[in-house]
Parts: C-alpha cells; structure tokens; sequence
C-alpha cells in the first residue's frame, strides 16, 4: 500500500523504527532464560503489581484496528466514533467488576478450563475450539495490520512487511511468553501513550489552531456522541463489549494480576484510559478532515496525518506508537490461542503425564505452531475485511451466557451448555451468511437462542447441575 504521497521517512525516524524493534527482540532472548515455568510463560507467574498489570491489560486491545480504525471513524463520523474502542474498555472493566470475583478462585489458566470446572469435558473442548479461533482470527488480523502500516512507511512489499513485523512479535512471544509479553506490553503501552497524547493529539490540534477552531469548522453532528446511531452503537457493545468479557487474551491477562485489588483497580482504569484514548484518535481524524479533506481511502487518514503533519524524529515515534499498538495486541492473541490448544487439548487430553518442564516446552511448540499458522493465514487474506468482526460475533453470542448462567445459575446443567454453545454459534454463523458479515443480529440471535437452550435444557435435564461453591472448594 503507498501513501499516495511523496513524503519519506527520514534516517533518524528510520534509527527510532530500528531500535524499537531491536529492544523487542532483546525483551525476547531475556525472557527465555526468566520463563522456567508454565505458569511464568503462560500467566507471568500472577505477580503483577497495579502499573505493569494496567500497562499489558491497555496494550492488549489497542491494536491496529483500535488505533488507524478509530482515527478513520473519527474522520468519518466525529467523536461518535468512540464506541469502537470505549466497547472494548467497558468490557475489560466488567469483567473485572462483575465476574472476577466469582471466578479467580478457580486458578484459572484459560477460559475453556472454567466450562470445564462447571459443565463437563464436551463443553470444555468446544469452548476451546471458539475461544481459540478467534484468537487466532485476531492475531491474523494484526499481522496484516503491521504489514500494511510497515509497507506503507518503508515502502516494502506487504508480504516483506507482515512477515518481518509477525515475525518480532512471534519471535519475543514463543521465547519469553507471557513474561516477554508483559514487559513488551508495557513498554509499547508507554510508547503509545508519548507517541498519541503527547506528539500527535497536540501537534494536530495545533494544525487546525485549537480545539475551538475544530469546533467551528465542522458539523455540529460531528460533536453528537450518537450520531451514528443507537442501532450502530448496540452492534459495538454487543459485539466488542461482550467479546472482551468472554476472550482468553483478556481473562489471561487479568490472571497475571498479584490479588484481586490490583486486576479489579487496573480494570475500571482500562475503561477510564480506553474513553480518553478513543477520543483523543478520534479528534486526531477530525483534525485530519480539515487539514485533508479528500483522502480516497480514509483508513490512510491516521498514516497521511501524521507524514502531513509531524517533523523527522517525532514521525518515526509516532509510527513506533502505531506499530507498537498493533503488536502488542497480536502478541497478546497468539499467547491466548496457543495456550487454549496447548492447556485445553493436547495437555489435558493426550499428555497428562507430563511435568512441568514439559509441559513448558510444549506450550512454546505449539505457540511457534499457531504462529506460523497465523502468518500464512494472513498472507492468504492480505486485507482485513470484517474478520475481526467476525470472530468477536461468534465469541460473544456463543460463550458469553453459558459463563454468565454457570458462575450465577445453580441449576445450570453440563448437558445445557454444551447445547446452548454448540447451536449458539452455528446460528450466529448461519446468520452472518445469510444477513451479511457486518449484521449485528446474529450475535443478538445468538445470545438469545442460548438463553432459550440454556434455561429450557437445565429445568428438564434430570442429570443435575454443578454448584460453583463446591467445584471451587
């Protein structure tokens, strides 16, 4: 993809790009000789204290689409293009205010291994095929995203791109886990932070001089929080508010958290920090409206913004900001994928036996494993259509109400689950194919099927439900 622009990087922007890359792949190499247990590579060993937790839960969801996608929504539509990100914040900070306290009891590596806990193995095993594709389908989508963005600034091929950006996060993610995860997750997450709020948000609204001028010289429906609508905004919060609160790559990041004060603090700060940065992107691409009215393909308006705006030096930051978004949070899904495969299913049913040591070398295989396949799914694709969509679309409508009726509903049955996850999600694939991939209804027919089977199933099922008391004790 070009820029459509003749505007290059500069050397030193180039230098900064480097050793950003560079410092990710040192991360990589320590975090072999720290990550000697399973639990350090796969949940950081639960230590994390409330500024390293904050910082990984943060960099875990903003990723491309967050970030270009929401300076695109903000050039589009104004500040009601807020809901895209904030969603996905309310649903970190639900989580941690409605179900953490019900579920940390558990000890708990993965999702799946709670329906395991509650129902039975069927559940188990389907709950890891979901959960697990599509954290897969959201690590694919940010290799394309670090593709685009790598060839857009370097002008290299999108395959040289994806391959060499997916390849530093695969690198640092198989070698160090969840430890090199965290301390990337961290740094990137104080990268993005001085790149947008610090460089672009003021730099831009200085181009347009100031706030007042902004207000001025657009649509007073462009300040309206609504204006896209309430149907638009219910798709958002069903689809990324209720995704949040049932994806792996979230329940494991809030697993790493020392005690429970810190994971629910750190979790309502994720919500705080997720408004505040979903405006400042979204006044970034009103900005970008004024300065560049005519952009042919508006998801460029973060990339042409930032070369029309910034000097060598702060362009190169601010492009590590962007790459640094992305990444983390396909680091963060290619560990939640390949954690469900490994724990879930090849440990729990093939390799019972083996010990620690073992178990460790088999989470890094399989994580190498699902890398490569996630590289080559996105070489396939090379474009990011609504696959993202998608996968939260199936996460949410299938998983979400089994976990809500088994930690709350004493009479929910094993034999209910796995029928309510199971005929749950082929509607909400049904309808995808039938009303069209960007359809918010399946995910509410979804919802609403597995309500029906759920409680249908538990009152005339004679097999018995679990008590949660119990299971935890």
């Amino acid at each position: 993809m070009r820029i459509g622009r003749e505007e290059s990087m500069s050397a030193i922007d180039g230098i900064i790009m480097f050793l950003y890359f560079i410092i990710l792949i040192i991360i990589g190499i320590i975090g072999v000789r720290k990550a000697k247990t399973s639990e350090i590579y796969i949940v950081a060993g639960r230590n994390l204290g409330i500024f390293m937790f904050f910082g990984a839960m943060t960099a875990v969801f903003l990723g491309g689409s967050s970030t270009i996608g929401t300076a695109q929504l903000g050039y589009e539509s104004g500040f009601s293009g807020i809901w895209f990100v904030f969603s996905m914040g309310l649903g970190i900070m639900f989580f941690g205010l409605l179900l953490l306290q019900r579920i940390t009891d558990f000890k708990l590596m993965t999702i799946s291994e709670l329906l395991g806990k509650l129902f039975n193995v069927q559940s188990k095993l389907i709950g890891t095929v979901v959960a697990a594709l599509y954290a897969l389908m959201v690590t694919v989508t940010q290799v394309i995203a670090i593709g685009v963005l790598l060839s857009a600034i370097f002008d290299w091929s999108v395959i040289t791109s994806m391959l060499i950006g997916g390849g530093i996060v695969f690198f640092y993610t198989i070698l160090g886990g969840m430890w090199s995860v965290t301390m990337t997750d961290v740094f990137q997450f104080s990268i993005i932070t001085i790149g947008i709020f610090l460089v672009m948000l003021p730099i831009s609204l200085s181009k347009v001089g100031g706030f007042g001028q902004l207000y001025t010289q657009l649509p007073s429906n462009f300040f309206d929080v609504t204006d896209i609508g309430m149907t638009e905004i219910i798709k958002y919060i069903t689809t990324y508010t209720l995704g949040m609160m049932v994806g792996q790559d979230i329940w494991q990041r809030y697993f790493t958290a020392k005690n429970k004060k810190v994971a629910r603090t750190g979790g309502v700060l994720v919500g705080i920090y997720s408004l505040i940065y979903s405006i400042a992107m979204v006044i970034i691409g009103m900005c970008a409206l004024i300065i560049i009215p005519n952009i042919p393909d508006t998801q460029n308006v973060f990339t042409i913004m930032a070369f029309e705006t910034l000097p060598s030096g702060l362009l190169g930051l601010v492009f590590a900001a962007v790459a640094a978004a992305i990444m983390s949070t396909a680091s963060g899904t290619l560990l939640a994928s390949s954690t469900l495969i490994a724990k879930d299913i090849l440990k729990d049913q093939f390799f019972q036996h083996y010990s620690d040591r073992q178990f460790l070398k088999l989470s890094r295989m399989t994580t190498f494993i699902v890398g490569i396949i996630a590289i080559v799914i996105s070489l396939w694709i090379q474009e990011l259509l609504v696959a993202i969509d998608v996968a939260y679309a199936i996460l949410a409508g299938s998983i979400f109400i089994p976990i809500v009726f088994g930690v709350f509903w004493r009479k929910t049955t094993s034999k209910a689950a796995f029928y309510a996850i199971t005929i749950s999600a082929l509607v909400v694939i049904g309808g995808l194919l039938i009303e069209g991939l960007s359809s918010t209804n399946p995910i509410l027919y979804g919802i609403g099927v597995n309500i029906i089977v759920i409680i249908t199933v538990s009152l005339f099922d004679k097999s018995g439900s679990v008590d949660v008391e119990q299971e935890v004790s």
